[in-house]
């Protein structure tokens, strides 16, 4: 029994150290695996497993003693093929896949480095899939890849500035069914100085402007009639160009944009109440045709 366990540890080591050296040597050469990542066919475990078996099987036979040679040739096979099989087998964990499950992807399909398809615009709907390429970066979209349009006016969310138009109700290139009176875009008391609040309000305006960069707007600019007629009319002035320069912030063209004071001209309430003289206050935009 003691020489067969010398067989054993012979063949064993013998069956490793012939898998490593082809092993070796097939790396220097640049061909240990194959081009998908496969072992080659002599580091397979069945094959080291096999060769473990012959060679400790014959390695056991030889050193055992004759009224011992079966078992002594049983037992080195045995270790042999275990041992080799086992070291020589890959237990380095496969990788996870590096991008979302897209499904079955259509053969032709172009991918990245990762095997991914292609995204052009980053928005999360594969080129091969997306009917509207070249969406800006961070612009909701939907299956399809196109920007929403939770009204469904024709206008998308990032480029509209009535959001929330009625069904059915046509709109102008703004999205709007009609001018749009600036909510919350107010001046500081008789000053053509934007408030805070106001800044804040035209942030969003110009963003969607910046983004709907075929339209040009005309900014018009209304008072109460407290006041002169004359003075009124140069204060609206001012306050429609002061919405103007500050939406140029926004990467708005100023020749995209034309500014027109209507002092008390046309008023959209009673000027004999102060509820109707602040809603004629006010700063309007509708499309410059």
């Amino acid at each position: 029994m003691k020489t067969s366990t010398t067989g054993l540890l012979i063949g064993s080591a013998l069956a490793v150290g012939l898998s490593g050296c082809a092993s070796s040597a097939s790396q220097s050469s640049g061909q240990s695996t194959s081009a998908d990542g496969e072992k080659s066919w002599y580091q397979h475990p069945a094959v080291c497993g096999l060769a473990g078996s012959i060679i400790g099987g014959s390695l056991g036979y030889a050193t055992s003693g004759q009224s011992d040679e079966d078992s002594g040739t049983a037992i080195g096979a045995t270790a042999g093929a275990t041992i080799g099989g086992f070291l020589c087998a890959d237990e380095t964990p496969k990788a996870e896949p590096q991008c979302p499950s897209y499904g079955e992807v259509p053969a032709g399909v172009a991918v990245d480095a990762e095997g991914c398809p292609l995204d052009s615009d980053g928005d999360g709907v594969p080129d091969y899939r997306d009917q509207c390429p070249g969406t800006p970066a961070g612009v909701a979209v939907d299956a399809k890849g196109c920007p929403l349009d939770s009204d469904g006016d024709g206008v998308p969310d990032y480029r509209d500035q009535c959001p929330d138009t009625p069904a059915g109700v046509e709109v102008n290139a703004l999205g709007c069914p009609e001018s749009l009176i600036l909510e919350g875009v107010n001046f500081e008391f008789d000053s053509a100085q934007l408030t805070s609040a106001a800044r804040q309000e035209l942030a969003i305006v110009g963003e969607r402007l910046a983004n709907n960069p075929g339209v040009r707007v005309s900014i018009e600019g209304h008072t109460d009639s407290v006041g002169s007629a004359a003075y009124n009319k140069e204060l609206s002035q001012r306050r429609a160009e002061s919405v103007a320069s500050y939406l140029q912030q926004y990467g708005v063209d100023a020749d995209r944009m034309m500014a027109t004071g209507y002092g008390e001209e046309r008023p959209i309430a009673s000027n004999d109440t102060d509820e109707g003289r602040a809603e004629n206050r006010r700063v309007e935009l509708d499309e410059w045709n």
